[in-house]
């Protein structure tokens, strides 16, 4: 039904993962192979492309649905319909940025410091010209095929990047200026396709499958036994995304509490919950989160 493209490059590896957690495993014959199948009724065809490419082959109906970054859909102008963000990236869930650097020891500190005529050096030409244009400077926009930070400031005077956390900017000898865009990767649709009605109810399907386990990183369920004199008690250290779901023990025998926490607070949660007389404490992954 679906003809879906993913990303090939630094987001490849994370997507793949995210697609198999989904329980919509991407099968190829090798790792180079651009053509794909998921065995699913709602994906007809596979193809693994490069991000820069994905918003406009999507805009233009050569595939109904993809992943790409928000950087690519603005530098590309392309006419799609975001089904929402997907908060991962190679690395971590945070977006990246697309900003504007220069050296540390450059005396410009704002975007209305650059005079006209300024060099600069990016992978995101539009973005770039853009920026600038509505801030009323006339630069020398540069097209960069790589390695942009390394070329100021002898070839060019401003470099437009893209980073996760700065560290390669501030290794390169530079600060930034400005951000000029945030981006997250974003599940895209075909305008056209998304008026179809089965095809958009399974638009809907596949990204609450993704969804539900980007939902679920980083979060574990609790479950444990809790005497009745103790129940407010350890109720009021849940943190819970709705309520605690709370049944009550054969024969009055207490309650059975669980509850979805983040995994990263476990460690002081349970000596904190078996001190307050909780017993039975386990604790379990999640795969997705629906809610």
């Amino acid at each position: 039904m679906l003809n879906l493209v993913l990303p090939k490059g630094s987001l490849e590896k994370a997507t793949l993962e995210l697609f198999a957690a989904a329980d919509l495993p991407v099968e190829r014959s090798s790792s180079v192979d651009y053509k794909a199948t998921i065995n699913d009724p709602r994906i007809a065809s596979v193809r693994i492309l490069r991000p820069q490419e994905i918003p406009t082959y999507v805009a233009d109906g050569l595939f109904d649905i993809g992943i790409t970054g928000r950087d690519w859909i603005e530098e590309t102008s392309s006419d799609v319909v975001s089904l929402g963000e997907l908060r991962y990236s190679k690395a971590t869930a945070k977006p990246v940025k697309i900003v504007m650097a220069v050296p540390q020891d450059s005396p410009w500190q704002s975007l209305a410091d650059l005079p006209d005529g300024v060099r600069v050096s990016t992978e995101y030409p539009e973005i770039t010209r853009r920026y600038l244009a509505e801030a009323g400077v006339d630069a020398d926009v540069r097209l960069s095929y790589g390695a942009t930070e390394a070329k100021v400031p002898d070839i060019v005077d401003v470099v437009v990047d893209i980073t996760e956390t700065g560290r390669a900017l501030r290794a390169a000898g530079l600060r930034i200026l400005e951000t000029l865009v945030t981006s997250y990767t974003e599940l895209i649709a075909n305008p056209v396709a998304h008026t179809d009605p089965d095809k958009a109810k399974a638009m809907a399907q596949v990204h609450t499958l993704l969804q539900g386990v980007l939902d679920a990183r980083g979060r574990v369920l609790v479950k444990m036994n809790v005497p009745a004199e103790a129940l407010d008690s350890v109720i009021d250290l849940l943190p819970s995304m709705k309520s605690p779901t709370v049944s009550e023990l054969f024969r009055g025998a207490g309650y059975a509490v669980e509850t979805v926490v983040a995994k990263d607070q476990i460690n002081i949660l349970i000596p904190q919950l078996r001190e307050q007389g909780a017993s039975g404490i386990i604790e379990m992954p999640i795969s997705k989160i629906v809610p």
